[in-house]
């Protein structure tokens, strides 16, 4: 046992006591009933971030659920390391489906059970307990800076005006966020890139009202008919989007990165298996964990029209609607996406119909390289800590706020996430490996040493 691992076993006790603290505080940004909740998880954040050695911890207003800052400034010529979390958690229904209390944190079989047990409580407190170890041993070369929002679970609506606002305060070479996960407990990885998004809601009319299928069918073309078929048209049958000028930006993923990616445990067999396919589809020259990560894709979310309840009902609609999204990659901006989209798909609708297509949301792509010394810190501090070099992977999902850093902020992040699919976040039954929450304070403690 190293010097790191017995000062994590002496205080393992207050660890979990500070941490369960945070956990109990119900902090849901989804709900109104919670809103006195949200300041109070702020202001034991500021507490805890004091107790670690921080020189400053505070509770400042946004324009929605209070921002914790703190900082530790030891040298200005050294670097700086903002570190991003969120306090905020997803509502914990069903209730019935939890083998204890969400709120009420329990330890069973070497995990912590409760909802914000990783996502985020747990994995925030992580680089906290690490900046502890780091000021108390005299051992922090960076100065380092603290960010916990309170809205990342309702998509972070407050926090890019917050960005703005303060940028000056923000300033940092780096930012540095536990909010990810890993490939498996015995198989460490590093997020180096994630997905952006476009989604829309399109509307196609015909007629001017519903028409008897019998009276007007092969006469008058069927909007639902008609939605699906330009629909089709949006994939080709390689798999690529034939959207003009959708790939002008997409960035190829660099050899060195697709070879790791090819190395990556993956069986084929299992995962259709797991979501009982017979067959998988996709962008024609790439693999399945290319294709679900750092490629674009589009699909139809859902999509209604005439008449769909019980029994028959011979009617020819007025109207037909789609729910479409696209997944974006790095480089890719989701309101040109959103342009593209919109005019392309109302020049392939026959003169039968009008089409309109509304934007909904989106949110920017991010890719932090393998090269940048931060990255590579990470790097290091994980094959420490876990017995191995982790793998380069990127994500299919999205978190946008990753990318507003770099467009506010001008600041690479690096993700540095300890997560395990099998911990069940937005779930019931949300749990935490305690084995992974020392080894990620001891991974944390060797980025801070190597990151210089």
């Amino acid at each position: 046992m190293n010097e790191i691992q017995k000062y994590i076993a002496a205080n393992e006790p207050k660890m979990m006591d500070d941490l369960f603290s945070l956990i109990r505080i119900p902090s849901i940004s989804a709900k109104p009933e919670h809103q006195p909740d949200m300041m109070i998880c702020a202001e034991r954040w500021a507490e805890l971030l004091l107790e670690a050695g921080a020189d400053e911890a505070i509770v400042m207003p946004s324009e929605g659920n209070p921002v914790v800052y703190g900082q530790k400034l030891v040298d200005p010529a050294a670097k700086t390391i903002l570190i991003y979390a969120h306090y905020d958690v997803m509502p914990a229904e069903p209730l019935e489906l939890w083998k204890s209390q969400p709120f009420e944190p329990e330890i069973r079989d070497e995990h912590i059970w409760a909802r914000g047990a990783d996502d985020d409580k747990g994995q925030a407190f992580i680089q906290v307990k690490a900046f502890e170890y780091l000021v108390k041993n005299g051992l922090l070369k960076n100065n380092v800076k603290f960010i916990f929002e309170g809205e990342e679970e309702i998509g972070s609506p407050s926090l890019e005006a917050f960005c703005e606002k303060h940028k000056e305060l923000l300033k940092a070479d780096v930012i540095l966020v536990s909010d990810t996960s890993m490939l498996g407990a015995e198989l460490p990885s590093l997020t180096t890139g994630l997905r952006g998004l476009a989604y829309w809601e399109v509307e196609v009319t015909g007629p001017n009202r519903d028409l008897h299928s019998g009276h007007f069918g092969g006469a008058v073309a069927n909007p639902i008919n008609v939605l699906c078929g330009m629909i089709s048209q949006v994939v080709d049958a390689d798999g690529r989007i034939t959207i003009p000028g959708f790939y002008d930006d997409v960035e190829e993923v660099p050899g060195p990165e697709r070879e790791m990616i090819a190395h990556i445990p993956f069986n084929e067999a299992n995962y259709k298996a797991a979501i009982g396919v017979k067959q998988l589809a996709g962008e024609k020259g790439y693999s399945t964990l290319e294709r679900n990560s750092c490629r674009p894709s589009f699909d139809v979310c859902g999509i209604w029209g005439g008449y769909t309840g019980e029994g028959s009902k011979t009617v020819l609609p007025s109207k037909a609607f789609a729910k479409v999204s696209c997944r974006l990659v790095a480089h890719q901006d989701h309101h040109k996406i959103s342009k593209l989209f919109a005019d392309y798909f109302k020049s392939i609708a026959p003169d039968t119909v009008e089409v309109k297509v509304t934007p909904m949301h989106g949110g920017q792509g991010y890719v932090c390289p393998i090269t940048l010394p931060a990255y590579q810190a990470a790097e290091k501090g994980f094959e420490i800590a876990f017995g191995k070099k982790p793998l380069a992977v990127r994500r299919g999902g999205s978190i946008p706020i990753i990318s507003t850093f770099e467009q506010v902020l001008g600041t690479k992040t690096v993700l540095m996430g300890f997560g395990l699919e099998s911990d069940a976040i937005h779930s019931p039954n949300e749990n935490f490996s305690l084995d992974i929450f020392r080894k990620g304070i001891e991974a944390v403690i060797e980025f801070h040493q190597a990151y210089r």
